[in-house]
């Protein structure tokens, strides 16, 4: 019997691949992008929750104590955040284990079977290469979804439509001194680039994102989100 997950993931683009990785498994999916739907989703009899730690409506570990009331279902964190304490939060919070986005296909269905208590379950997947830094990294991107290139082209068309609008909220939240709102957006999207091949501009983020007020950084940023507006959606090799 597959088993049912309960996703909770507010990135269109990393809702899209993560879903598309649990059902491989294959395992039944329930994606939703924020707190309350996923309030009104837990009552469904879901196998495992598999929870992002930011959500446009509260955090995932306080959204983890309002399900624990009522079931006592396993789950699973995931964060763009590479920061120790807030992964030792979450980890305190309840949740067997913290992914830290973008998450490799075989890393995370090796995770949700070790949470589902099957045996044998190891990460079968090598890092993505970080060299060099090609605008689309179709290695990675290919490798990540299992060599499926209609899966691959799919996500980055999602994943350019968005871009314009996320490069917009970078630049508003700069302007008007909100470094949270900023980091946010930057954490985001670091993440979707991780799982669309977008290697130039993952880098760009998250030099961005450790120096919020440089102006390199940000021209760094600008240059890369340019490179791939105006490369747009190529075939993948």
């Amino acid at each position: 019997m597959r088993p049912k997950i309960l996703l909770v993931e507010d990135d269109p683009v990393s809702r899209a691949f993560l879903a598309a990785a649990i059902e491989a498994l294959p395992a039944t999916v329930d994606a939703v992008a924020d707190c309350a739907a996923a309030e009104r989703q837990a009552g469904n009899g879901h196998d495992l929750w598999l929870i992002d730690a930011h959500l446009p409506d509260g955090d995932g570990d306080a959204l983890l104590a309002r399900l624990r009331r009522d079931a006592d279902t396993p789950a699973l964190g995931h964060t763009a955040s590479h920061d120790r304490q807030e992964l030792d939060r979450l980890l305190a919070a309840g949740f067997l284990e913290v992914l830290v986005k973008p998450i490799a296909p075989g890393a995370l269905q090796a995770a949700i079977r070790r949470a589902l208590g099957e045996p044998g379950a190891v990460d079968a997947d090598t890092p993505a290469r970080d060299t060099p830094l090609p605008a689309w990294d179709d290695g990675a991107a290919l490798a990540a979804l299992k060599g499926e290139h209609a899966h691959v082209e799919a996500l980055r068309r999602l994943f350019l439509a968005e871009l314009p609008g996320q490069r917009l909220a970078v630049d508003a939240a700069l302007a008007a001194g909100d470094g949270d709102g900023a980091g946010h957006v930057l954490h985001r999207l670091r993440a979707s680039c991780g799982f669309v091949g977008a290697a130039r501009l993952a880098d760009a983020v998250q030099v961005l994102a450790a120096d919020l007020h440089a102006p390199a950084a940000l021209r760094r940023f600008d240059e890369a989100v340019d490179d791939l507006l105006g490369a747009g959606l190529q075939p993948v090799g």
